[in-house]
């Protein structure tokens, strides 16, 4: 398809003519093959370099720095960028040295070969519309790619919580199903006391709630950003009224709430906010694990495990195993999070590795924060869409459960007294015989109060009771709870 002949500071390369990128970027993708993967992988993040440069060009035509006829051009090459068009041409490995600079340059070569273009130059007519003096005017990839990082990052974890809302309904939708159904509860996997179905899979939905207030919160941190800061902060080569003014057009351009730092030069090196965001994955990852580990383990069997609930099919579990299905979708959602808390590591150490006024390793942060947004992203999805949804449960299994369990003898200690709850649970266990029975045959309660005592909404909630002593005999008067206030 022939080439075109490019500069830089190492010599002259030849460059595929029909390509939109430049020198720069070729020379990037030859000094880091790394992963195999290019930054068009992440589309929100070639959006957010776009937002800048259109941002800038704005800027810098109002202040009287760039000439009209170029900035229009540019504008409208990143309006197409963003837009979704030419991503292909973002070619740089996601892992690269150089802080950034192989990506910014790679978005300043893209859309000045464009506007090229669209000015009905040949691409590569840098006399014209130069990537560094035009596209980059007034920047630098040390203001530029922290802020592209957060731009893209709010936009990602905003699509994470509202994925975490439909994970978060499908639980709430099943608490509210589940609701009539007693089973008993565990600690450390040993029988404890009733509750129902329907509390457990709430706690689900708590958790998740909760997380998308942590993620909130914390995607607020990303909105402060460093443009105008260009080299390490104190704004070299850019206007007094540059910093507040692409701020503004940034913020009119994407609709997120950026602000402006209020010390440039420690916002420049600072990478505590992907810190803090990180943390917070982290957190949504471990708890969603541990509701993964719940589900497994809740429906393991099914004739030799708990048994309690069932989960969707969704394949043939075994290659030698006919009839076998296991519970794949929470063990894909078990690794993601296995991921996302070694990403945060990688976050962390990364941070840590800043020295003075920058940091160099700000690209393997962005990898590892987009890789865990986009994997919890989807494994929410999946889990809510392939698995939660189509949870049943055992309803006799579990109540025969409750009925065998030693553990209900805990509901009766109020009644009967830890010493003769010890002695019936020791007597159970030894004989097999059902707590129910052995209290009844101990004369400790009558039936009726047992049943009264045993009702589902007496076991699964607090509720007031006094116990008094006649004959040597206990007393039993539930107590109607007086309203408060």
């Amino acid at each position: 398809m022939g080439t075109r002949r490019e500069h830089d500071l190492l010599g002259d390369r030849d460059v595929p003519a029909d390509a939109y990128y430049g020198v720069h970027t070729l020379r990037a993708v030859e000094n880091f093959p790394i992963s195999g993967t290019p930054i068009s992988i992440y589309p929100d993040l070639v959006a957010a370099l776009a937002s800048i440069k259109l941002a800038a060009a704005k800027s810098n035509r109002e202040l009287g720095l760039l000439d009209a006829t170029l900035a229009d051009a540019i504008v409208a090459a990143a309006e197409e960028v963003r837009a979704g068009k030419w991503h292909e041409q973002f070619v740089v490995d996601v892992i690269q040295g150089g802080a950034g600079t192989s990506t910014n340059m790679n978005a300043n070569e893209v859309i000045a070969n464009r506007a090229l273009e669209l000015l009905g130059r040949p691409k590569g007519d840098y006399k014209f519309l130069h990537p560094n003096e035009h596209v980059n005017m007034s920047q630098s990839t040390n203001d530029v790619y922290p802020t592209a990082l957060k731009i893209a990052g709010y936009s990602g974890i905003m699509r994470l919580v509202e994925a975490m809302a439909v994970l978060r309904e499908a639980f709430e939708h099943k608490s509210d199903e589940f609701r009539d159904i007693i089973k008993m509860g565990r600690t450390q996997l040993q029988d404890a006391v009733p509750m129902t179905l329907g509390q457990e899979f709430s706690t689900y939905a708590v958790m998740l709630g909760e997380d998308e207030q942590r993620l909130k919160e914390a995607v607020l941190l990303i909105c402060e950003i460093n443009m105008g800061a260009t080299a390490i902060g104190t704004g070299i080569n850019s206007h007094p009224d540059y910093a507040g003014l692409v701020c503004r057009h940034l913020r009119s351009v994407t609709g997120i709430p950026v602000v402006t730092a209020t010390n440039l030069i420690e916002a420049t090196q600072d990478c505590g906010a992907f810190v803090q965001l990180s943390g917070v994955l982290k957190r949504v990852a471990v708890k969603l694990s541990k509701t993964c580990n719940d589900l497994r383990l809740l429906s393991s069997g099914p004739r030799v495990g708990l048994g309690e609930i069932n989960l969707p099919p969704m394949q043939a579990g075994s290659s030698i195993m006919p009839g076998k299905v296991n519970p794949v979708i929470p063990e894909v959602v078990n690794q993601i999070a296995f991921e996302v808390i070694g990403n945060d590591v990688t976050v962390s150490f990364a941070a840590e590795a800043g020295q003075l006024q920058l940091n160099a390793f700000e690209p393997i942060i962005a990898h590892s924060l987009f890789k865990s947004v986009n994997h919890l992203r989807a494994g929410c999805l999946t889990l809510a869409t392939k698995c939660v949804s189509g949870i049943t449960a055992n309803r006799e299994h579990l109540r025969r459960g409750v009925e065998n369990s030693i553990g209900i003898v805990t509901a009766l200690n109020p009644y009967i007294g830890y010493a003769n709850a010890t002695e019936i649970a020791q007597q159970a266990l030894v004989t097999g015989a059902s707590v129910y029975d052995l209290v009844l045959e101990k004369k400790l309660l009558t039936r009726e109060q047992l049943d009264q005592i045993l009702q589902p909404e007496v076991l699964t909630k607090p509720r007031a009771f006094a116990v008094t002593s006649v004959a040597g005999q206990p007393q039993v008067e539930m107590v109607v709870p007086k309203e408060i206030g």
